[in-house]
């Protein structure tokens, strides 16, 4: 408590200072940042060891979306989820995710790498031009942010998904 005594008296004293520039001192905010957990699920397998645990575990929260929703799985040294943050929602065809978003969830707990997913509520799984670019953006946010890497994107649909770059499976 005195440390923040000692920082008024110190802003006390810089407002009965004259200032040359004739400028109001700017207050300037003290903040925290934390990871507020909603909710909970259980994941049976511990562990994310291939696409389909992926989409088992996301399953519940992107293939009955009516609209895009993009989520972010937390992953820590051993591939065992921590996290899952709904990053954004979008329109019935359309998320604009950025980095930063994607990110904050990924620092905020300590995440080792991360697998970003989203739906097409269309069912179309195909990566569209924007999934190509939004993927590359997040490849390269996560190259700058060492320590983070982006395991995978998943995009799912009512009854199959799609992992960019490396295989097409089908759900029935």
């Amino acid at each position: 408590m005195s440390k923040y005594q000692t920082i008024n008296h110190q802003q006390l004293e810089l407002l009965e200072r004259e200032v040359s520039a004739k400028q109001p001192a700017k207050r300037v905010n003290i903040v925290s940042l934390k990871l507020v957990r909603e909710s909970s699920v259980l994941y049976k397998e511990r562990q994310i060891k291939s696409p389909e645990d992926a989409y088992r575990l996301l399953k519940p929260f992107l293939v009955e979306a009516d609209r895009e929703k993009f989520v972010v799985v937390c992953l820590d040294t051993k591939n065992q989820p921590t996290a899952i943050n709904v990053c954004h929602v979008g329109s019935l065809n359309a998320s604009i995710v950025h980095p930063r978003e994607v990110m904050k969830a990924a620092i905020l707990s300590n995440s080792a790498s991360i697998i970003v997913a989203h739906n097409h509520p269309s069912g179309h799984c195909e990566p569209s031009r924007q999934d190509v670019e939004v993927t590359k953006r997040l490849v390269e946010a996560g190259g700058i942010l060492s320590g983070i890497n982006r395991n995978r994107e998943t995009l799912v649909g009512p009854l199959f998904f799609f992992i960019h770059m490396q295989e097409f499976a089908c759900f029935c």
